[in-house]
């Protein structure tokens, strides 16, 4: 069984449009994961969502929280990716012993031509090969949380070293 914790995030349809605010769609991860035919169990429960810059230590400790109660031993949160390494390195500092994958998109969930779709398979995949620790997987790669950074000039995760 995997547990997915939901955010929101750009993923989720949530659209940062400036001093307007958030404009928000009707977009869930159940939907692509229903689309997809998934094989596999699985429950979604969303901690919040919001933009990930919105997000603070308190929903962090949400997110810690719900880890800490499932029985489940790989967790999947989908997550903005502004503050996605924020959140990975404040879990995965709590050495948990659960394989905990992060996963967002760059590209509207809602627009035709996102990447949301391909990355939470990625997670997804990865998340039941991968060892218990915390990672962040995009770009069709997984990354450590204690060495993952978000490039703004390249809109890519990257290694630290």
């Amino acid at each position: 069984m995997i547990m997915i914790l939901t955010t929101g995030g750009t993923i989720e349809g949530l659209d940062y449009v400036g001093d307007n605010g958030i404009k928000k769609s009707n977009i869930s991860i159940a939907d692509f994961l229903k689309s997809a035919n998934i094989g596999f169990e699985y429950t979604v429960e969303r901690i919040c969502k919001k933009d990930s810059r919105a997000i603070d230590e308190n929903d962090r400790e949400l997110l810690v929280n719900k880890i800490k109660e499932t029985n489940a031993t790989k967790i999947l949160i989908t997550h903005g990716t502004f503050t996605m390494e924020d959140t990975g390195k404040y879990i995965g500092k709590l050495n948990l012993g659960k394989t905990i994958v992060l996963v967002g998109s760059f590209i509207l969930g809602t627009s035709k031509n996102t990447d949301a779709s391909f990355n939470l398979g990625y997670a997804i995949c990865s998340l039941q090969f991968l060892k218990p620790d915390v990672y962040i997987a995009m770009n069709g790669k997984i990354f450590l949380w204690n060495n993952v950074f978000k490039n703004l000039e390249t809109n890519k995760f990257e290694c630290n070293d």
